[in-house]
């Protein structure tokens, strides 16, 4: 049979030896067979016609086939060419260190954040109330000029020991009542004038203020006046004013030695917030700035007019007199991490309360010892890398203004705690202002200006502490306070993980030789404040488009490290 011979459906006769010689009535049947096949095809035909045509007929469904559930793959972007960059030359350690080996850092980035943020000016200055008349505080003095802008808007807390004992306001020019004074520490009026003086010191670098009045002397009617023409004076620029100074100490420390109470401040307290609000009705009103945890519960539930802030006092290292070794003022405590989960734990607990009560949280004075004169922490490069650390962690748990504790007197005899200091004879000074290591501390984070903090979670690295912020451009810092002695730690090794692939990534550094060194803490080099970020060097091994990034790090040093994708 011809292969192309049309076959019936079904399968294929079976060959046979006797193929040939078939009987005849098999070869009639295949005279009528393809008639058959025919007919058939034609009945199927009108059968499937009918069908089609009947006004009652279901659609015909076609099945089509099953398409595979797996999603086709995202290319990756494509990034453009590197850009040809210049690299950051970091310090190294000094020549001769035994250089100790310190365990690798790594420091993943989250997308998420934690719900807090850096504010702008979070690290501000605390002053002596009686420093207000002070004539270096004016636009006219080109080195406060200088101090604050570098600090971008900052907050001056005026305050202190000094508001209870020798300050004195007047809008009258009385003549200052009998209150202890000396060349160091001098009773001072204070009036409208220093205020309009102070107002112009707001305008040229955009600081801001926050005012406490007179509780040791008790006057009510003092503090109204005074806040009347502060609030006329000062406008925008003041942010609230708190009732005396840490009253928790008053009957300790001679201010009230009456046998002064938590119930007697209270009552105190309504008194002063009703005659301040009879005439400034919009100053909020901060309090109770104590040391002690009890005296924050009873100002919250106070009924006073204008409660908006809660703050509280912290010095870390309190032990003076050394009966707690732990407390005490030494390098060994600054530098451990002792220091930092205590002083966390500390704010933990005021941020708790305050949040709970709708209060926002403020550690208007802080520094690193409650101890008056030098210690082995004082003017430290070691200080300056406590304070970056110090305050960042107080962001990071919700702390919206920090104001490190300080004076207008000199260098060279003034209180050697403080972030600023005079040029010139002890005490006064001649006015011409500087900082001191913490001061660049402070000024490290300033030049992180405002961002939202990101979840790190950073393992390793010795003594180090990691912190990351959403910058509002889009682009991540990372911050990395090391810690480790820079006479005797190797560089640390540093791996970061980034959410998103980076187009660059530059850097900025604080560095010094030593814990103990003076007047040697650095920022990119020079006694200055860090660099903008468009005018930052690359940080050196960035890998271009990588999420992992690896740099060595030296040993106490703070490091900021900006990203953009």
């Amino acid at each position: 049979m011809p292969d192309s011979d049309p076959l019936p459906t079904g399968p294929p006769a079976p060959s046979s030896p006797d193929a040939g010689n078939e009987p005849a009535e098999k070869k009639g049947a295949r005279k009528w067979w393809p008639l058959a096949v025919a007919a058939i095809a034609v009945v199927a035909v009108l059968v499937l016609a009918l069908q089609l045509f009947r006004p009652d007929a279901a659609p015909q469904v076609v099945e089509q086939p099953t398409q595979s559930s797996t999603p086709t793959p995202t290319p990756s972007k494509t990034l453009p060419p590197a850009p040809a960059v210049n690299y950051y030359e970091q310090a190294g350690p000094p020549a001769g260190s035994p250089l100790e080996p310190v365990e690798a850092l790594s420091v993943k980035v989250s997308g998420e954040l934690e719900g807090t943020s850096l504010p702008r000016g979070l690290t501000g200055i605390s002053l002596e109330a009686t420093d207000l008349g002070d004539e270096d505080l004016s636009s006219s003095n080109p080195t406060m000029v200088k101090l604050l802008t570098e600090l971008d808007q900052p907050v001056l807390r005026f305050g202190g020991n000094a508001v209870d004992r020798r300050f004195f306001w007047t809008s009258s020019n009385e003549p200052v009542p009998g209150y202890p004074s000396s060349a160091a520490q001098p009773a001072r009026p204070v009036g409208p004038a220093d205020l309009s003086r102070l107002k112009t010191l707001l305008d040229a670098t955009g600081a801001r203020v926050s005012l406490t009045v007179d509780l040791g002397h008790y006057d009510p009617a003092r503090a109204a006046d005074m806040m009347k023409h502060a609030t006329a004076i000062l406008g925008d620029k003041l942010l609230s004013v708190t009732i005396g100074n840490e009253p928790n100490g008053f009957v300790y420390n001679g201010v009230r030695p009456d046998g002064y109470s938590l119930e007697k401040y209270l009552e105190e307290l309504k008194a002063y917030a009703k005659a301040i609000y009879e005439v400034a009705p919009n100053v909020p009103i901060a309090g109770p700035g104590a040391y002690d945890q009890k005296w924050w519960q009873p100002f919250i539930d106070a009924d006073i007019p204008q409660k908006k802030i809660l703050t509280f006092h912290n010095y870390p290292l309190y032990s003076c007199d050394g009966t707690d070794p732990k407390g005490s003022p030494t390098m060994a405590n600054l530098m451990s991490q002792l220091m930092h989960d205590r002083a966390a734990d500390y704010q933990s607990a005021a941020l708790k309360a305050g949040r709970d009560a709708g209060l926002e949280t403020w550690l208007p004075e802080t520094g690193i010892a409650a101890c008056p004169g030098s210690n082995e922490t004082s003017k430290t490069h070691a200080s300056s890398l406590w304070t970056v650390d110090y305050a960042l962690n107080a962001a990071r748990l919700g702390v919206t203004q920090v104001g490190f504790h300080s004076s207008m007197l000199t260098c060279k005899g003034g209180p050697p705690m403080s972030v600023i200091c005079s040029a010139g004879p002890y005490p006064q000074g001649n006015g011409v202002m500087s900082g001191r290591a913490n001061f660049f501390g402070m000024s490290m984070v300033a030049g992180l200006g405002e961002g939202k903090f990101l979840k790190v979670d950073g393992k390793g690295g010795g003594l180090a502490y990691s912190y990351a912020l959403q910058n509002p451009d889009g682009s991540t810092s990372v911050v990395i306070v090391n810690e480790n002695n820079p006479e005797t730690a190797a560089q640390v090794e540093a791996t970061i993980t980034l959410p998103d692939r980076p187009l660059t990534g530059t850097m900025s550094q604080m560095t010094g030789p030593s814990y103990a060194a003076q007047d040697s803490t650095m920022i990119d080099g020079a006694l200055t404040e860090p660099k903008p970020i468009a005018e930052r060097l690359t940080a050196p091994g960035f890998g271009y488009g990588e999420t992992t990034q690896k740099i060595k790090l030296t040993a106490g040093t703070v490091t900021v490290l900006n990203y953009t994708y």
